[in-house]
């Protein structure tokens, strides 16, 4: 019972309010309420049932909490993307860097 209670409370200390939650995060709430709803049952007499629903609710937690933390992880990874140019982007840039570089040839061929 101490390793059902201690798993139950590392879980929910893992899920506690204050987490960022740009991502749907409401199957790990639900998997969540079920390892209460399970916990809830264990005093009430229905130990069986109330074991079973707890470590299932804990298996969909760790289970939908990675599935959540992936797409954080996602999320800020395409966040962290340098913005793409455009074709006329890239055309214009490298325009201005090929007259650029007449320039410096010419000033430097008459420069002496």
């Amino acid at each position: 019972m101490r390793r059902l209670g201690l798993v139950m409370v590392v879980v929910l200390s893992l899920l506690a309010p204050g987490t960022s939650r740009a991502a749907d995060d409401s199957k790990v709430k639900a998997a969540t309420n079920q390892v209460e709803s399970g916990a809830k049952k264990i005093p009430d007499g229905k130990i069986v049932e109330g074991v079973t629903e707890t470590a299932k609710g804990i298996g969909n937690t760790v289970s939908e909490g990675a599935k959540f933390t992936g797409e954080k992880l996602k999320e800020a990874g395409k966040a962290a993307e340098p913005p793409a140019k455009t074709a006329w982007g890239n055309a214009r840039d490298g325009a201005a860097a090929f007259g650029y570089s007449v320039k410096r040839f010419f000033a430097n061929l008459f420069s002496d």
